[in-house]
């Protein structure tokens, strides 16, 4: 599904190059889930926005769902991104002027979808995500562990075949984080969803096949669960 090459992103400080990732390779099978861990500043959410084309590699190469991602324009690439991929934020990065229901739809409006289908689309994952009660409140009024749901129901509205978390459990209490790691391994269990995830969490991590170290921009060493 995903192949990273002698991946790097540096910047450029006078004659300087500051490495984030240096020589990063790897490879994502379809259906895996992939736990990242690594020290602050090691380049978890870096590799994470590469992967998922928010962010561009200053070298190597890039291939997704038989795509060139390095030789496409981004256009090309914003279009496999809304294909393919669902991004989890530690933040939520919910729209606080836009209600519950209103920020799982948005998704759908980028990608053209019909009025009617939305509709029928957003009360289904209410009622998955059981927050049919909740589709009226504004961000602002939801709990954590409320706007994370949101949160990853936005991201599954458009059935996608990669889901990216970030840090998804890091501002929620233990209970929270546990309920939001089961039903990712039940995405990956059941739907065959490929899930990689950035997590400081040692115990989140295990709900993944594999963990990815990282340090210094470098996978440091590979672990299967």
């Amino acid at each position: 599904m995903l192949s990273l090459q002698h991946i790097s992103k540096y910047y450029q400080a006078g004659g300087t190059k500051n490495y984030v990732l240096n020589n990063i390779s790897l490879n994502v099978d379809e259906g895996e889930f992939i736990s990242i861990m690594g020290p602050s500043g090691s380049g978890k959410s870096t590799l994470l926005n590469v992967i998922g084309m928010l962010d561009q590699p200053s070298e190597g190469y890039h291939y997704f769902a038989g795509e060139a991602v390095h030789q496409l324009k981004e256009k090309q690439r914003a279009a496999l991104y809304k294909k393919y991929i669902g991004f989890v934020f530690q933040a939520y990065h919910l729209i606080d002027e836009l209600t519950v229901y209103e920020n799982i739809e948005t998704p759908l409006i980028y990608q053209d979808v019909n009025s009617s289908e939305r509709k029928a689309m957003v009360a289904d994952i209410l009622d998955r995500f059981q927050i049919v009660g909740k589709k009226d409140l504004f961000p602002s009024q939801l709990s954590g562990g409320q706007q994370q749901l949101v949160g990853i129901a936005r991201a599954l509205i458009t059935s996608p075949k990669l889901i990216l978390a970030d840090e998804p459990t890091g501002n929620l209490n233990s209970k929270q984080g546990d309920e939001i790691m089961q039903l990712f391994r039940k995405l990956n269990k059941e739907e065959g969803v490929t899930i990689l995830q950035v997590t400081h969490s040692e115990k989140n991590a295990e709900y993944g096949s594999r963990i990815i170290d990282l340090l210094d921009g470098r996978i440091d060493a590979t672990r299967e669960i």
